[in-house]
């Protein structure tokens, strides 16, 4: 049951103001004073608060302020008989979700204490997805590879020097590509990624650096390329050894200069982004052949990072299930499963081509057909 706190020095007030939410089913708290309010949120959990401006001990514009400067995000209406603009400006300024006159309108009163149910319901709801994104990005390990990716990560993330991530597909490039931008001072911008090895080549530069209108048959209207949107923050090349030998004298070009061209366009458009680039291929092997330009390679390999392959790193296999069945568990609103240590024992021992991702999709998988504790027997019935 939502639960709402009224605190207001006039005994009549809360009386009513109460009646009428118990009435619309929420649970309802009171509070005769600023001062008792105050310790009575930083006590407990409340929803929305209903607050009165002119109080004795403390006034409700101090106690809003206390409040967010706790920490606590809590929507606050506040009611005032000395209503007038200025009042409901500086309530809102200090953070205040809605200000009400009194005596006050009781339809309008309810639609303002259900929307800011709404919004809390969404501050709730947002935070909690943020904490799963966040626990589904993260890297985990306590091998020597792994300890010296995080030194360098932490090195590097503070600077704007571009980073190439190396390694085999699966194995967590975009994690430590998320992980330093995380961490980087660009983290209030955004991450914007691109696979190259997914858009077909004659496509890659529309991505990349947008197109005017008309610029080709299917240009209908004009699009803002990754550079733009990535303009402040920082741009994931993910396999930048699958992007055609044109594409890249457009990006070499770009890193030079800090401008770019949309395609059919004349106007050099400034851009400021941080270049994070990944690929599972050789690139020396690719600039031998003649597919990869060694210019650009030069370019963006200033900070290198090396992503080992799972069978590199057999002991972090333990610590990868525990938080694989951490995650699923959570995905599928239940209790994480137990494992036998036999089980885990054989799962270290196999061939992970398909390195972390295939060991995720394999917890996945044992966890859905075995029962409460999976065994030796499930590992071999169901991994192949």
């Amino acid at each position: 049951m939502p639960k709402i706190l009224i605190i207001d020095d006039e005994r009549s007030i809360r009386s009513t103001l109460k009646e009428i939410l118990e009435y619309e089913k929420y649970s309802v708290e009171e509070a005769k004073d600023g001062e008792e309010g105050l310790k009575m949120i930083l006590e407990n959990e409340y929803d929305v608060v209903l607050c009165d401006i002119k109080m004795p001990k403390m006034d409700g514009m101090e106690v809003l302020e206390k409040v967010f400067t706790s920490g606590k995000e809590i929507p606050f209406i506040m009611i005032s008989a000395h209503g007038s603009i200025e009042t409901a400006i500086d309530a809102t300024r200090k953070g205040a979700y809605d200000f009400i006159t009194k005596p006050p309108d009781l339809n309008r009163l309810l639609i303002s204490v259900r929307n800011a149910m709404d919004r809390s319901n969404l501050v709730s709801e947002t935070k909690t997805l943020k904490k799963k994104v966040s626990k589904s990005y993260q890297i985990i390990g306590e091998s020597k590879p792994i300890q010296h990716i995080f030194k360098t990560i932490e090195k590097v993330a503070p600077t704007d020097a571009r980073v190439l991530i190396t390694g085999p597909n699966g194995a967590g490039k975009e994690l430590v590509a998320r992980a330093i931008h995380t961490q980087s001072k660009r983290s209030g911008e955004p991450l914007i990624e691109v696979n190259c090895a997914a858009i077909p080549s004659e496509l890659i530069e529309s991505e990349l650096f947008g197109h005017e209108k008309g610029s080709f048959t299917s240009a209908i209207k004009q699009r803002i390329g990754k550079f733009e949107q990535a303009s402040g923050g920082t741009l994931f090349l993910d396999e930048i050894g699958d992007m055609s030998l044109s594409a890249q004298a457009k990006v070499l070009r770009a890193l030079q200069e800090n401008t770019i061209p949309r395609v059919g366009g004349e106007k050099e458009i400034k851009v400021d982004v941080r270049i994070i680039a990944a690929t599972n291929k050789n690139l020396a092997r690719e600039i031998a052949e003649g597919r990869f330009r060694e210019d650009l390679f030069h370019r963006i390999n200033v900070i290198p990072i090396e992503v080992p392959a799972l069978n590199e790193r057999p002991d972090d296999i333990p610590l990868l299930i525990n938080h694989f069945l951490t995650i699923v568990a959570e995905d599928y609103g239940s209790t994480p499963k137990k494992i036998d240590a036999k089980a885990v024992e054989e799962l270290k021992s196999l061939p992970w081509t398909g390195n972390i991702r295939e060991l995720k999709n394999v917890v996945e998988r044992l966890v859905i057909m075995s029962d409460k504790t999976i065994t030796l027997a499930d590992v071999k019935t169901y991994v192949k």
